[in-house]
Formats: structure tokens, C-alpha cells, sequence
């Protein structure tokens, strides 16, 4: 973790156009984080250019104790990112059901094993390398919050929080889900970039509260979200 006296923010837009509502909502967020005095950092996936698929092993099972796998340095530096990180934020866009391959591919590039888990030798046990980061997620969707819920079971968030970032340590401290998309108003949109600006304040606050040991906020209560469509933003 970072060790500025500032709280450090990495904002991971897994949209690949910044130009999105994603994008929109990413930058609000981090100038609120950032009015706050935090540092904030804001990755824009579609703009980096790495492979997807790594060409080289990159899991511990498959190398022997003394070997590292070969990476670009753009990989090292995310990773380097990730790990100066007391807060970090995934912005995203809900399609089929998931979140997009590019999202997915910066997950199985970046949050590796020995950097952010490693296996204990004979034992199923395995050490969170990650641990003291917390984490929000900000998903955007064209489908209401009850057929995320009911029939998709929060697929996207749910492997996200519990089979990523807490596998590592990180806990979440809040989901938003922006719901019906294609629907929204513009009224709702601008909402959707306010409330995001309040959660970069708040959250930055939070993160520099908990850097100084004194008690954390709880995680802020769900609320019911509108839609959204426009020909400004794509989803």
C-alpha cells in the first residue's frame, strides 16, 4: 500500500471506450476522490494495449519455486499499481450477464499468484497478499436490479467481490448498480455522476480514517436506482 501521506485510489475502467457512461462515472468518482486529497489513479483498459491471454505460465502450480513468468512492463507497472493501492475501484459495464473481456483479461494479467495470493505448501490454505486494501465496485446495466438479483444471482459482482478481491484480501466496501441504462433520463444520468462524485469524497475519506486506525464508516446502504440511455454515453 501506499505510503504518501495521502490515501492512494486506483480507478479501473473496464469499459474500452472512455467516451462511455463508464468513463463519465470513473472521472466523477475520481474527482470527488481527489477533492477529498487523495491520489488518485485512473486506469483506462481499452487505452493500454496488452494482451488479453498471457503467452507465458503465470500460475504457481505450473512453475517451480525459483521461476517468474515473463510480463510486459505495462503488466509490471498495473500490478505495481495495484499494490500502491489503499482503495481500489472497478467501473464497469454489465454485458451477458458478466463483465466485459477486457476486465477479465486485466484480472487474469494482474491479479496473480506470489503477487496478489500464494499457496502454502501442503496444505489447502493459501495467504491473502492484499489484505488492509478495500475495494468498490461501480456496474452499469441495461437490465433491471431484480433480473440481476433474481435470475442472474449478482453474477458480475458476486465473482468479483468473493472469487477476486476477497480471495486476495480486499474487501468491498460497496456496490453500485446502475440499472436500466438504455432508459434513463438525462436527469438520471447526471444523478448517476453525482452520487458517484459523493462516493469518490466519502471514500477517500474513509480510506485516510482507516490509514490512521480510527474507525471506518459502514459501507453506505443500497439504494433503488433508476435507467439510463442516451446518445451521449455508450453503456
Amino acid at each position: 500500500m501506499s505510503s504518501s501521506p495521502r490515501p492512494s485510489i486506483l480507478v479501473v475502467l473496464g469499459h474500452p471506450r472512455s467516451e462511455s457512461l463508464c468513463g463519465a462515472l470513473a472521472d466523477a468518482y475520481a474527482d470527488g476522490a481527489r477533492d477529498a486529497g487523495a491520489d488518485v489513479t485512473v486506469l483506462r483498459l481499452g487505452d493500454v494495449g496488452f494482451d488479453l491471454a498471457s503467452r507465458e505460465p503465470s500460475l504457481q502450480k505450473w512453475l517451480g519455486p525459483d521461476q517468474e513468468p515473463a510480463r510486459e512492463p505495462e503488466v509490471e507497472q498495473m500490478i505495481a499499481a495495484v499494490h500502491a493501492a489503499d482503495h481500489i475501484v472497478l467501473v464497469f459495464p454489465q454485458w451477458w450477464g458478466t463483465y466485459p473481456a477486457l476486465l477479465k483479461g486485466w484480472i487474469d494479467r494482474v491479479i496473480l499468484a506470489r503477487s496478489a495470493f500464494a499457496y502454502r505448501a501442503g496444505t489447502p490454505l493459501w495467504d491473502k497478499l492484499l489484505t488492509g486494501r478495500t475495494a468498490r465496485l461501480i456496474m452499469t446495466m441495461d437490465s433491471p436490479a431484480w433480473w440481476d438479483s433474481l435470475y442472474l444471482r449478482r453474477t458480475a459482482t458476486r465473482s468479483l467481490t468473493r472469487a477476486t478481491l476477497g480471495y486476495c484480501g480486499v474487501r468491498t466496501i460497496g456496490t453500485t448498480r446502475l440499472a436500466r441504462v438504455r432508459f434513463a433520463s438525462a436527469e438520471t444520468r447526471q444523478r448517476w455522476l453525482a452520487r458517484a462524485e459523493r462516493q469518490g469524497r466519502a471514500d477517500a475519506a474513509r480510506t485516510d480514517r482507516r490509514r490512521a486506525g480510527t474507525k471506518v464508516l459502514p459501507r453506505e446502504a443500497p439504494r433503488g436506482e433508476g435507467s439510463t440511455s442516451s446518445d451521449t454515453f455508450v453503456v
